[in-house]
């Protein structure tokens, strides 16, 4: 890797959650095994099924994931934003990738292929820590998308999940969420009718602007208020 490259990759992985709690040599040895790749918009980062082993730490951009769903479909799950990883030791882990990531915009990732993995392991076994917990931060997100699907109204729904949104992308500019409102209506088993009513009425509140495939949320204080809202029945 350049040096040029170095700065930047350093500090989105030294700030990553899943890496916050470990030494910076654990960084410095991802970065010194670690291959950059770059990425167009349209570009896809992984396949669902592919059994390539390793995984890639996003370093810049965004890129949403999908997952395959009864009838053929392909339905958006989440958002991939920097210092967040795609793919597992599929030695370790087990099974082929979960999800197909596709680039929103341009990107950069490191990838860290199994063999690397192993030599950072017999250097530094905190590698395998720090990968469990990141697999502990993927499911903690899958259950509370199942959680707000079980438990939530539509409207309430929605603020719950463009609030997710704004934790996944990790950008510099994370209240801006790359999505259209298809797409966030598909994801959620909503109707694009219901989609857009509700964030026309968030938008008349305040608490959003809507844009040409995104979704700006301009009062998190007020979308927490609904999406933490108890229903009663």
């Amino acid at each position: 890797m350049q040096a040029h490259d170095l700065s930047p990759v350093f500090e989105v992985l030294q700030s990553a959650a899943w890496l916050q709690s470990f030494p910076d040599d654990l960084v410095r040895s991802l970065i010194a095994e670690g291959h950059l790749i770059r990425l167009n918009a349209g570009e896809w980062a992984q396949a669902e099924g592919d059994d390539r082993p390793g995984f890639s730490v996003v370093i810049s951009g965004l890129l949403h994931s999908y997952c395959a769903a009864p009838g053929g479909r392909e339905v958006l799950i989440g958002l991939v934003g920097p210092g967040s990883v795609i793919g597992h030791a599929t030695r370790y882990s087990g099974g082929p990738r979960l999800v197909t990531a596709v680039c929103v915009e341009p990107c950069a990732l490191l990838e860290v292929s199994l063999a690397a993995l192993d030599r950072i392991g017999s250097r530094t076994p905190q590698i395998w820590q720090a990968m469990a917990g990141f697999a502990y931060t993927h499911m903690r997100s899958t259950l509370r998308m199942a959680a707000e699907v079980i438990s939530l109204p539509p409207r309430e729904r929605i603020a719950a999940r463009l609030l997710a949104f704004r934790d996944q992308a990790g950008t510099e500019n994370s209240a801006v969420i790359r999505i259209s409102q298809e797409l966030l209506g598909e994801m959620m088993g909503l109707t694009r009718k219901t989609i857009n009513h509700h964030l026309a009425t968030f938008e008349t509140a305040g608490l959003i602007k809507t844009g040409y495939g995104k979704i700006t949320l301009t009062n998190i204080a007020g979308l927490k208020q609904i999406a933490d809202r108890v229903v009663e029945g």
